[in-house]
């Protein structure tokens, strides 16, 4: 393992070229957008799916680093990124909505997920839980409450297959699919995405705190009850954006 003041392998940065906080979208796209939420943004390093920017918010450094798409590659960021000092990461990105009361265009955070992804299993057995850190998803809900979006918190999925979720009878385990996701709607799961059963996993092997809060884009649930149609999509995530920023805002403030 690098030493926190060797550049990391992945991420291309050492101890000091980052924040102690660090939001992380999947999408290298999304990373200046995000940073233009920060004062004084400027962009760091990028090195295959990881795209750097720093700026700042109530005067302290902070970071936007993208992970790509899945648990391996979100592991490896979190991971690097700790060993150069950030303590607090928000994951920040989309979802599909599995919940009926969940529309496109809310805001869900994510108080714990649903572990069915492989690489948190390589970190800790499968009945560990992966949970929000407590601080941040009270930082995340005072931050959508004061910015009066519609909202939802609570237990998201975290799967490996995106075509697994939205064209699993084609699959050869498609009984299994199936099944666990009508248990997923039968325990209120709110919604799925592909990041943060791996990154609130590893982040409690850290001992770094992670959040997690999303934009949905759509709810195939609500599409099947005949209550949405392909018109509903919303693709901004802009709402979580926001959110992530004055919850960080929020933290910086507490800790002074």
């Amino acid at each position: 393992m690098l030493s926190s003041h060797e550049k990391q392998y992945h991420i291309n940065v050492s101890e000091g070229q980052v924040g102690k906080y660090c939001i992380l979208p999947g999408d290298p796209g999304r990373c200046e957008k995000i940073a233009a939420f920060f004062d004084e943004p400027y962009f760091v390093s990028s090195n295959r799916e990881y795209t750097i920017w720093n700026g700042k918010l109530c005067g302290e450094l902070v970071s936007v680093c993208s992970t790509g798409i899945g648990g391996p590659s979100a592991a490896i960021a979190i991971e690097e990124l700790a060993n150069c000092g950030v303590h607090t990461f928000i994951r920040v990105g989309t979802c599909g909505g599995i919940d009926l009361d969940v529309k496109a265009g809310d805001v869900v955070i994510a108080s714990g997920a649903v572990r069915q992804d492989g690489t948190s299993r390589e970190y800790a057995p499968i009945e560990f839980p992966a949970v929000s850190d407590p601080e941040v998803m009270i930082a995340l809900r005072g931050a959508v409450k004061a910015l009066n979006y519609p909202s939802h918190t609570g237990i998201v999925q975290a799967k490996d297959s995106f075509y697994g979720q939205h064209s699993p009878a084609r699959m050869p385990v498609a009984n299994q699919l199936l099944d666990k996701w009508e248990a997923w709607k039968r325990l209120g799961v709110l919604a799925s995405e592909m990041e943060s059963g791996t990154l609130f996993t590893v982040a409690s092997f850290l001992r770094v705190k992670c959040g997690a809060v999303f934009s949905v884009v759509w709810n195939q649930e609500r599409a099947d009850a005949g209550l949405d149609t392909d018109t509903d999509e919303h693709h901004d995530t802009e709402r979580a954006i926001k959110v992530a920023v004055e919850a960080i805002k929020t933290m910086i403030t507490e800790s002074k």
